[in-house]
């Protein structure tokens, strides 16, 4: 039974996404910080795992997603503590890991030293100035640089976000403005305008086309609400070369899935010439993120692992309505401080993790995410382990996570001659 066991593992270890046309998996940024913080990553029967190659062949995931700061030495204190470190070294290192194990790559340009949301936008500090010209070309300088230096190190990433959560502009204050396209005056002499914030874009496009050619652009915007994601689209029209519209789309902030698909069907009519991109999405299975919409979500989705499995779940069956959705990220889903109480990664949890802070383990919607692609969490496409006899099953004893097709756990010394079983979620032909 031994040699059963190790085509059993081969065949698990099979990238069954190649032909993939669409894209599922997480905004793991954080990493190589928690790697280095002692984090002893586990798969559900708590066995201990290389992290990055389990998120594919256990949870069937085919795409990361990796942020990248200007300068992140710059950002205030209370930032760092909460996961701002991804410069330039940081960020090759971690993406040649992903490419080295055959995921698709989107790279994520906060051009900025720190967060950036709708709420906060700030000029990297290196570009000290108030001139639209002269910051344009920053941007244009600096992204040509990194995907440079990127593509020299063997990596060449298949996605490219110039601008994280651009929903109000960036790049503040002379790129801070509405969605409509209206100017943003601020508190001092500087006003933010559209155009600016378009020249800003266009720079770091155009610094994407001539170094990744193939590389597809995505826009990303959040739904704080669904007129401001579909205004925004509408106001930049033409006026910027990009391939795919990215969102974000949290619950406990942007309210229920009616909210998404309001954005959506919108979408669809009026920029039906674009695919589109769930780039950040999470729910928690204890904690609330604790935005507005908070109690009206958890009527719907209990904070608990089935009611984040269901979130996850009822997410994928919505975006499913709509063919030209081809991407579905979870953001974050590495944040693990179980092995971390004397030496933290970060200040605090992130309550959206699909780690479990009590022992470590993956949570059940980790595996869900792969029925975006088309994979069944419970099944590959074959397994058979050759000629078994029920009475010769003594050395699987130490292999416990049996269950039958109704879901009852067995003992593998129980097992008939042949059947079809479930083990670590994954469907197992015995003859």
């Amino acid at each position: 039974m031994k040699s059963s066991i190790k085509t059993i593992l081969a065949l698990l270890l099979f990238p069954l996404w190649v032909q993939a046309q669409r894209y599922v998996g997480g905004d793991i940024s954080l990493l190589p910080t928690y790697e280095a913080h002692g984090v002893h990553y586990l798969d559900r029967s708590g066995t201990q795992v290389e992290p990055l190659p389990y998120f594919g062949h256990g949870a069937g995931w085919n795409a990361m997603r990796v942020r990248l700061f200007v300068d992140p030495s710059k950002a205030p204190v209370t930032d760092q503590l909460e996961g701002v470190c991804q410069d330039l070294n940081y960020v090759t290192l971690l993406c040649q890991r992903i490419k080295d194990e055959g995921y698709a790559l989107m790279l994520d340009f906060h051009y900025s030293d720190t967060w950036t949301d709708p709420g906060q936008h700030s000029t990297p500090s290196r570009w000290a100035s108030n001139d639209p010209v002269v910051l344009a070309d920053s941007v244009y300088q600096y992204t040509r640089n990194c995907l440079e230096h990127l593509k020299n190190k063997g990596v060449t990433p298949d996605f490219i976000q110039p601008g994280n959560e651009v929903t109000f502009g960036m790049m503040w204050p002379t790129g801070h403005c509405y969605p409509d396209g209206s100017s943003y005056a601020s508190s001092g002499s500087v006003t933010g305008t559209f155009d600016n914030f378009v020249s800003y874009l266009q720079a770091g496009v155009k610094a994407c086309r001539e170094v990744c050619p193939t590389s597809k652009i995505v826009m990303h915007t959040e739904l704080s609400t669904a007129w401001n994601a579909t205004t925004f689209y509408n106001t930049l029209a033409n006026r910027v070369d990009y391939d795919i519209i990215g969102l974000s789309y949290y619950p406990d902030y942007h309210g229920p899935l009616s909210t998404l698909t309001d954005v959506l069907t919108t979408l669809e009519s009026k920029h039906g010439d674009k695919n589109v991109m769930i780039v950040e999405t999470g729910y928690g299975s204890q904690w609330s993120l604790k935005g507005n919409y908070s109690t009206k979500v958890q009527a719907t989705w209990p904070l608990t692992e089935a009611g984040q499995q269901q979130f996850t779940l009822d997410l994928i069956a919505t975006l499913d309505d709509y063919p030209k959705v081809i991407g579905l990220f979870w953001w974050m889903p590495e944040d693990n401080e179980f092995w971390t109480d004397q030496n933290p990664a970060r200040s605090s949890w992130w309550d959206a993790s699909l780690y479990t802070q009590t022992n470590g383990r993956p949570l059940s919607a980790m595996f869900e995410l792969q029925r975006f692609i088309g994979s069944d969490p419970t099944s590959i496409q074959s397994i058979t382990i050759p000629t078994a006899k029920a009475g010769n099953r003594s050395t699987e004893s130490n292999l416990p996570q049996w269950y039958n097709l109704r879901g009852q756990r067995i003992s593998s010394s129980s097992l008939p001659a042949k059947s079809i079983y479930i083990k670590d979620g994954k469907k197992v032909v015995v003859q």
